[in-house]
């Protein structure tokens, strides 16, 4: 089963915590720091189109683009109604081609961990470096080798009115991923409806993304602690990286 067949339904409802507004007014401190003044933007690995819907919002014209058709059907509902509305795309990562180049491409929310190939990973990054225009940059952020780690063996429960979330969580040394083997429970009525998925995120190092990053063609490279303007600390649980393509 892909990642977010079923889950993709109850995504939203399960995620209700996140603070898509903080997100973005993270990304634009970012930019405003580095004189970056972006209009076009590509929202990489998307999902249900809550950061897309909030650009567009916030009068950005924006592409999004994700692997999951069923995340992709509630994205284009979610924009149905926007006067900016966002344009959506299936597309894999590494396998990255636009309509027309942006002047910022943003992968959020540990998007690029679950890319667990590493060779795909150094596509994607030369695929974004293509799809930019001049001058335009790319913000992404990672799940930090330290946090997935740390995480092994750890239950994790989500729910709201009507799913339940059972996150189980292991750590594979050899492999160096994160498998999440998730129980989802949704209601069906009277009763409650029961599908399991399993998804995997590879601990990627900073060091080699940077490495990685150079080779596809950025020239300049910043690293920032989680929802920090701040260089990460150590013990950072995610870390986001801004890179240029001049």
């Amino acid at each position: 089963m892909n990642a977010y067949e079923t889950l993709s339904a109850a995504y939203d409802g399960l995620t209700r915590d996140i603070d898509y507004k903080r997100i973005l007014d993270f990304l634009e401190a970012i930019l405003r720091r580095h004189d970056k003044h972006p209009t076009s933007v590509l929202d990489l690995g998307c999902g249900t189109g809550s950061m897309s819907v909030l650009m567009a919002n916030a009068g950005y014209q924006v592409i999004g683009a994700d692997l999951s058709e069923e995340m992709l059907t509630i994205a284009s509902q979610k924009a149905a109604h926007c006067e900016n509305r966002p344009f959506f795309i299936r597309q894999p990562m590494q396998k990255l081609r636009l309509p027309m180049k942006v002047d910022a491409v943003f992968c959020l929310l540990d998007s690029l961990n679950y890319v667990t190939d590493p060779q795909d990973v150094r596509e994607t990054m030369r695929r974004v470096y293509r799809n930019l225009s001049d001058g335009g940059v790319f913000i992404f952020d990672i799940n930090t080798p330290h946090k997935l780690r740390a995480i092994d063996g750890q239950v994790f429960l989500d729910e709201n009115e009507d799913s339940y979330c059972v996150w189980r969580v292991d750590f594979d040394v050899e492999e160096n991923c994160c498998y999440y083997g998730i129980d989802l429970f949704r209601k069906q009525g009277a009763l409650w409806q029961r599908s399991f998925e399993q998804h995997c995120e590879y601990a990627y190092e900073p060091s080699e993304l940077t490495q990685w990053l150079q080779e596809a063609g950025f020239n300049k490279i910043v690293q920032f602690g989680d929802c920090s303007l701040e260089a990460p600390k150590s013990d950072e649980q995610r870390i986001y990286f801004l890179a240029w393509k001049e």
